[in-house]
């Protein structure tokens, strides 16, 4: 009779010790996979949890990295999906190229963030639910939970509307492009094979890349040089909204939650964490391509400065076919129907992932559906519901990009607080735990987080509201807080660091987190906690109410 599964502080049934590697022998899972249990197991190869020897040479490192390559080509590509494609080409359109420099100056933020991410998720052997449950307690899980769960379906909306827009342009009506589009991304969910689903979305990862071509050439039809100079920032308010869409676009929470339980899920360890790294290095840069196409893309054949000509994607489409011939709208109606289909399966990924987690199910792509039954139950649902939203007649689908640009802008500042207390925990990383500089960066990057954040409220709350002067003062009371935050914490302990021979800390993993202590109280992080949740609350509640009344006001 086979032993149950250990149960944590909760009465759950302990996540990691169900989803390890090294699973026990009477899970019923297929012969080959019972065989490779433990082993990295990609789209382009695989390394044997038997391979120990050092990686020597170009050849063995080569290979490793492509065993490896995976979850961060993944989760950063799958950024660009409807509600990115959308906000780059709003961005492009209404205002030129004068955001050009924030997409460009969010790519490293982008990185970082992940970077912390993916570690924790080698390091740990956990999901990112998991690790929140059990060091912030139930009521922050659940709260990081259900801001998580609300975004993610609106967001798959989104990306439903974006297989709509782009399909209706190559001639297909919604009415069987949506459906036939949420029955492929369940039959590949439901394959039981990483590998399978991995290799899956490499093919949209590589037709992705049709935005370059396109931006090129309309680069070339019409020059930049030629509307820079004509070309305005646009109106402030209007500015401000949309410099918070391109933050919120580009830091999505579901992506925190897709990379850690990826990296988990593919059985990476900590010593194979430099490839890892460039392997998200390089989906940042394909990521970074795509989204400088589209707003590119969008600013050359657009009006430009206009303040406010966008409608939708498939406008951009239908104007890139009128300017540039009807190849070039179909390439762009291509790789915008890419994109959302990659970015649905990478967000609907992430929710199963995160349920998985706090029910303490098994919730792995290596499992049918038999042997993981709430994993790709949920999976199908959330499917199922997105698509339904969007074929319901007379909803504004809009008005529900929108929502979800501004839900996510405001929302923001949670996922990323809560991830860098984690990266700092030494009792869940050891000697993984970040160092001094990216703590500063990440602060500092926190900061202006919540002060867009704080602007879009603001601008809710009084559509008149002067943002200069808006700004600026918020700016001073973040570095007032910044300041504070250093100087408390400028001549604070630090653990002992980690004295053991690179090839210790390289195979250090966290001990069972049912078995770690719990976090130290602190009064500063209680309170800190608390503000940030009230916040969000209430500033999320907010946009919730403007977008409904919206919506029925339509």
């Amino acid at each position: 009779m086979a032993a149950q599964a250990p149960r944590d502080r909760h009465g759950r049934a302990a996540g990691k010790i169900v989803e390890a590697p090294f699973t026990p022998a009477a899970d019923r899972r297929s012969a080959l996979d019972r065989a490779h249990r433990g082993d990295i197991v990609g789209a382009l190869g695989r390394v044997g949890s038997h391979d120990t020897a050092p990686r020597r040479g170009w050849r063995r490192r080569l290979t490793a990295l492509l065993a490896v390559m995976g979850p961060g080509v993944v989760v950063m590509v799958a950024d660009n999906d409807a509600g990115g494609v959308s906000v780059y080409a709003q961005a492009g359109e209404d205002h030129g190229f004068f955001l050009l420099w924030l997409v460009v100056a969010l790519v490293p933020v982008l990185y970082l963030i992940q970077e912390m991410a993916a570690r924790l998720g080698a390091v740990t052997g956990a999901g990112h639910a998991r690790l929140i449950f059990e060091r912030f307690g139930r009521r922050w899980g659940f709260f990081a939970l259900s801001d998580l769960l609300v975004l993610n379906l609106l967001t798959l909306i989104t990306d439903f509307i974006g297989i709509s827009l782009a399909l209706d342009y190559l001639g297909l009506t919604r009415l069987v492009a949506v459906p036939v589009a949420a029955l492929a991304l369940i039959a590949v969910g439901s394959l039981g094979s990483f590998r399978r689903w991995e290799r899956a979305m490499f093919v949209l990862i590589a037709l992705s890349l049709v935005f370059v071509p396109v931006a090129v050439l309309a680069g070339l039809h019409h020059p930049p040089t030629q509307g820079l100079a004509g070309r305005q920032a646009g109106p402030l308010p209007g500015l401000a909204l949309m410099v918070v869409a391109i933050a919120g676009t580009t830091v999505a929470p579901w992506q925190l939650f897709l990379q850690q339980s990826n990296v988990v899920d593919k059985r990476i360890t900590p010593r194979w964490l430099p490839y890892e790294r460039v392997d998200l290095a390089i989906g940042t840069a394909l990521f970074a391509f795509g989204a400088v196409a589209v707003l590119v893309a969008a600013a050359s054949v657009g009006e430009g400065g206009n303040g406010g000509a966008f409608v939708d994607a498939g406008r951009i489409a239908a104007g890139m076919g009128q300017s540039l011939g009807p190849w070039a709208g179909a390439l762009f109606a291509v790789a915008l129907f890419d994109g959302s289909l990659l970015g649905a399966a990478a967000v609907t990924l992430a929710t199963a992932y995160a349920l998985g987690d706090v029910f303490g199910t098994r919730h792995s792509l290596h499992r049918r559906w038999r042997d993981a039954p709430l994993f790709h139950g949920s999976f199908a649902l959330t499917l199922v519901l997105a698509a339904t939203v969007v074929l319901t007649p007379g909803v504004p689908l809009g008005l529900v990009i929108l929502g979800v640009q501004a839900l996510a802008g405001v929302l923001l500042p949670s996922a990323t607080v809560l991830l860098l207390l984690l990266c700092n925990d030494r009792t869940v990383l050891g000697p993984w735990v970040n160092p001094r500089w990216l703590n500063l960066v990440a602060v500092l990057v926190i900061a202006a987080l919540l002060e867009v954040s704080a602007l879009l409220t603001l601008t809710l709350l009084d559509p008149q509201v002067a943002v200069l002067p808006a700004g600026l003062a918020l700016a001073v009371l973040l570095g007032l807080g910044v300041a504070i935050y250093l100087l408390l914490h400028a001549r604070s302990r630090r653990s002992a660091p980690f004295a053991g021979t690179p090839w210790e800390r390289a195979t250090w993993s966290m001990p069972a987190l049912e078995s770690l202590p719990p976090p130290a109280r602190s009064a500063a992080r209680t309170v800190g906690l608390t503000v940030l949740r009230i916040y969000l609350f209430s500033a999320g509640t907010l946009v919730v109410v403007k977008i409904a009344a919206s919506i029925l006001g339509h």
